[in-house]
């Protein structure tokens, strides 16, 4: 599975930005698709991540730090997973990371995921 992140950039506290991450490969379904991120001299540390139960039910798991600000979704038919992150903070400033992994349970850990894709930099200043 090969990984393309897109659509970081600058924000205004209290903004949005919406991520993209394009996957190729014909098991995406398969996967738990996860995003993370890393700030400047921090570890790299969950975000959201999602899976499907190849049937009509999609999970999906938040860190309590962007919980009820961001939404993870995804379109298996066009392989690709989102990050819809609103009400913005300085402190989501960070590189943002795509990655697959495996699907039950969702992971959390880092570790787990065998595909990363390259990260994309938000900024949100204050």
């Amino acid at each position: 599975v090969q990984l393309q992140a897109s659509g970081g950039g600058s924000a205004q506290a209290g903004g949005s930005l919406r991520l993209s991450c394009a996957a190729s490969g014909r098991t995406f379904s398969s996967y738990a698709m996860g995003w993370f991120r890393q700030a400047p001299g921090k570890e790299r540390e969950f975000a959201a991540a999602t899976r499907w139960n190849g049937g009509s039910i999609y999970y999906a798991d938040y860190a309590e730090s962007v919980k009820g600000r961001f939404t993870i979704s995804r379109d298996n038919a066009k392989n690709a997973v989102y990050l819809q992150m609103n009400s913005l903070k300085p402190e989501d400033t960070a590189v943002y990371y795509c990655a697959a992994g495996p699907s039950d349970p969702i992971p959390r850990s880092p570790l787990r995921y065998a595909y990363w894709g390259q990260g994309t930099q938000v900024t949100v200043s204050s």
